[in-house]
């Protein structure tokens, strides 16, 4: 494809590339930090400075602006004969601390110049268009995710974070009330008029990358189990203590991840396991550590093969303690059931993807996304593009101009498909 959108918007994807280079510059100024990276954390003034600049933004083409309670933005194109069925794109407006300037922004900007292009080319839609900038989902400055997304559907609990603060000691409450907003009045309502969702975002892995696809049809958040395991054996002297008689935790640990990464690589793809965060104890040169607390995540697309394959592990895990005369407690603190597309959906973008001749990939999605809140709830799908060599949550974290690109023509379609068309 040229740099139009296919044989149906010449007149209003010409400038295209610009389009989308200039406005991914502009959001990207609202939290900029010296090292180049972005911090917009849920409830701050560059989080609050990004979203009224986004409301005029939105306001400027014509849309019909709002704010809910709790701050996620809204820009609705108001359909002719189906008001009352919203097909909605977006995505959420925070950062992680010092993270790159795609994850979660590109996909508002991405439905922002879609519903332009669509408006100048073909006017009303049959269906209401409407632009989400969601308040938050990283969970980077309180410890709570999906803060946006799960209002809209009633799935938030006061309770949950109305005593929680972030490092500086600052309410969440505090916070969110200082600008302005407030507890939804009444926490279960939930969206009914959500048609369809579709989410553009960066893919934040290398898959798309490595295998020379553009885009990437979604058809599957994974599943996800995390662990804290507290190994116990005995510290005692480095000097003194022979190799048989000790109980060391680091030793034991060492076993547990490299017989398990070993099985999670016989398992191969989908599967992915980590051990991510490594704290022994004492932790000195002199001393054979006699504690390691360690994490431990695992997914999958497939609910009962992750279930299946930790349970596994968990076993093999009090074997080598057992065998090694250490104590071992797991405590298994997160267990998130996978999370399928709408088949329909997918097929849809699966067909634009091929009316178009764009080269794309079928794949699932290896991180969370606001998407897995919608699905379980609206149609729901997910369109990737490229990250350059996997990067994200992370300054460097870039993707070609001409796959953001291509990753908007991709949305335009479906939009238009889903909102134009009976």
């Amino acid at each position: 494809m040229d740099t139009q959108l296919s044989n149906k918007g010449e007149g209003t994807m010409k400038n295209i590339i610009q389009d989308v280079e200039n406005n991914v510059n502009w959001l990207s100024q609202f939290g900029a930090v010296p090292s180049g990276g972005i911090t917009r954390l849920l409830y701050t003034k560059e989080w609050f400075d990004a979203q009224q600049a986004l409301k005029s933004k939105f306001e400027d083409i014509g849309l019909d602006v709002s704010f809910d309670e709790v701050g996620n933005l809204s820009g609705r194109l108001t359909g002719s004969q189906y008001p009352e069925q919203v097909i909605m794109s977006g995505s959420h407006v925070d950062s992680v601390v010092n993270g790159g300037n795609l994850d979660g922004h590109f996909g508002i900007i991405a439905a922002y110049l879609a519903i332009q292009y669509l408006k100048e080319k073909y006017g009303t839609p049959l269906r209401t268009l409407e632009v989400i900038s969601l308040a938050e989902e990283e969970g980077s400055r309180f410890p709570y995710v999906f803060w946006g997304s799960k209002n809209l559907f009633g799935l938030a609990k006061k309770e949950d974070v109305q005593n929680i603060k972030d490092g500086a000691g600052v309410s969440f409450t505090d916070a969110m009330r200082g600008l302005g907003f407030n507890f939804k009045q009444d926490e279960t309502a939930a969206r009914k008029d959500i048609k369809a969702f579709v989410e553009l975002h960066i893919e934040q892995g290398s898959v798309l990358e490595n295998e020379g696809n553009t885009i990437g049809v979604v058809n599957s958040i994974v599943g996800q189990r995390r662990y804290n395991i507290t190994l116990k054996g005995q510290a005692n002297h480095a000097g003194t203590t022979p190799m048989r008689y000790r109980k060391d935790a680091v030793y034991g640990f060492s076993r547990i991840c490299t017989e398990s990464i070993a099985k999670a690589e016989a398992a191969g793809d989908p599967l992915v396991l980590t051990f991510g965060k490594v704290v022994p104890k004492p932790n000195t040169v002199n001393v054979v550590p006699g504690e390691v607390m360690f994490t431990m995540d695992c997914r999958h697309t497939d609910q009962a093969y992750l279930k299946t394959f930790t349970e596994e592990i968990e076993h093999d895990m009090r074997a080598i303690a057992k065998e090694m005369g250490m104590e071992i407690e797991i405590d298994r603190w997160m267990d998130e059931a996978p999370v399928p597309m709408d088949p329909q959906l997918v097929d849809t973008l699966k067909n634009i993807c091929d009316k178009e001749q764009l080269n794309y990939r079928v794949m699932h999605s290896g991180a969370g996304h606001d998407a897995q809140i919608f699905a379980p709830r609206v149609p729901t799908a997910m369109l990737f593009i490229p990250s350059i060599k996997g990067i994200s949550h992370n300054p460097a974290e870039k993707t070609k101009t001409e796959d953001l690109v291509e990753g908007v023509k991709a949305l335009t379609q479906a939009l238009y498909q889903l909102a134009y068309q009976d």
